[in-house]
């Protein structure tokens, strides 16, 4: 039932952030560190976002993720995040926060990070974010995407 509400509530940010100008949608798969209490693990996910310019300088956006611990009993974590951020060049730097849930803990969730333009279409990024659950996460992740 909560990946159900989740994902209607990200479909309903999506369709009214659909009459912006200048719109962007994003795919990306990622993979880095998560680490908690001296224990670290491999990860990997992947994303479905979509940037709104706000001017020249500004952006915000919203992403629906699906991430893994790569460990065997480790189950998949959903995500429903938003970001702002400043337009630097080809790049964008941003702060991201929203609600990641799965089989485990339910749990908010903040970072930032830096997502460069590489030729016309693809992006390289690399993120921040911290989960705030009762053993509190980091994860530090990059990624390679593709914006249409």
């Amino acid at each position: 039932m909560k990946i159900q509400a989740a994902l209607i509530a990200a479909a309903s940010a999506l369709v009214v952030a659909t009459p912006a100008a200048a719109n962007e949608w994003r795919l990306e798969a990622r993979g880095g560190v998560a680490w908690a209490n001296g224990v670290e693990k491999a990860i990997a996910g992947a994303a479905l976002g979509y940037d709104a310019d706000l001017g020249e300088t500004a952006f915000a956006g919203i992403e629906t993720s699906i991430d893994k611990i790569l460990d065997g009993d480790a189950s998949l974590t959903f995500g429903a995040t938003a970001r702002a951020g400043a337009k630097i060049g080809q790049g964008k730097l941003y702060a991201t926060g929203g609600y990641s849930f799965g089989e485990g803990e339910d749990t908010w969730t903040a970072g930032a990070g830096y997502q460069h333009k590489v030729g016309s279409n693809a992006y390289l990024k690399a993120e921040y974010r911290r989960f705030f659950s009762v053993v509190d996460i980091n994860v530090v992740a990059a990624g390679v995407g593709v914006a249409f």
